[in-house]
C-alpha cells in the first residue's frame, strides 16, 4: 500500500522525493520503478512509521496493505501498489492457525476455517523460498493466485530474486494444475530451478 499526505500515488511522487519502506524487497522494486526517488529506511511498529510520514520525514512510505487493514488503518492507504509492479514476499497476508502436534481433535475442529486455495498459495511460496533460501538479506518475493487451466484447477506463481543493490533482478513466472497432494510444492521448486539457472544462484553465493 503507499501511503502519504501529499500525494496519490507512487507515479504522483516528484523526483527526489523522499519514499520509507523497513523492506529490502521493496526497495529494490522501487528503485526499479522509479530509480529517481530517494529510497530511506523506514522502523518501528505501523504508530511510529506513520508518525514519522506525519512528522514529514517522509514524503510517503510503503507498507503492507493487509497490516493496514487488519489494525482499522486502512483510510491511510492512498493507493495500491499492484503485483505486477510490487511483488509480495512468499505467504504475506496469509492467516494461519498453529496447534499443539498430537492434538487431532483440534485440527478436525479446526478444519473447516481452512481456505484450500489460499493454502495451496501459500505452499508453492514457501516451497520456492525455501529452495532459494530465502532470508531477511535476500530481495525475494513470490506470489501465487489460482486459475483455471485446461486440465483443471492451477496455480499461476510469479517470482523475483535480486542483488541487495538491486543492480541484477531476476523474474520468471509458472503455471501448472493442481494435479497431486503435492502440486504447490513442486510448482514453487521448478520455478526456483529456473530462477536460479537464470542467476539467482550467483545472487545467493555472493551473500553467503
Amino acid at each position: 500500500a503507499f501511503v502519504s499526505n501529499r500525494y496519490a500515488s507512487l507515479d504522483a511522487l516528484p523526483q527526489g522525493a523522499v519514499v520509507g519502506t523497513s523492506s529490502l524487497r521493496r526497495v529494490v522494486l522501487l528503485r526499479d520503478l522509479r530509480p529517481d526517488l530517494r529510497i530511506e529506511p523506514l522502523r518501528g511498529n505501523l504508530d511510529t512509521r506513520l508518525r514519522k510520514l506525519d512528522d514529514g520525514q517522509y514524503d510517503a512510505i510503503v507498507l503492507a496493505a493487509a497490516g493496514l487493514k487488519r489494525l482499522g488503518l486502512a483510510d491511510r492507504i492512498r493507493s495500491y501498489l499492484e503485483p505486477a509492479d510490487s511483488l509480495p514476499a512468499p505467504g504475506q497476508g496469509a492467516l494461519a492457525i498453529e496447534i499443539r502436534a498430537g492434538r487431532p481433535d483440534l485440527a478436525q475442529w479446526l478444519a473447516p476455517l481452512l481456505h484450500p486455495e489460499s493454502a495451496a498459495c501459500v505452499r508453492a511460496e514457501r516451497a520456492l523460498s525455501r529452495a532459494l533460501s530465502g532470508s531477511c538479506q535476500l530481495p525475494l518475493a513470490a506470489y501465487a493466485v489460482p486459475e483455471d487451466t485446461p486440465a483443471g484447477r492451477g496455480l499461476w506463481l510469479r517470482a523475483l530474486v535480486a542483488s541487495p543493490d538491486g543492480r541484477s533482478v531476476i523474474r520468471d513466472e509458472l503455471h501448472a494444475p493442481l494435479a497431486g497432494v503435492d502440486a504447490p510444492e513442486r510448482l514453487g521448486a521448478e520455478l526456483a530451478a529456473r530462477l536460479k539457472k537464470a542467476g539467482a544462484d550467483a545472487i545467493i553465493s555472493a551473500l553467503t
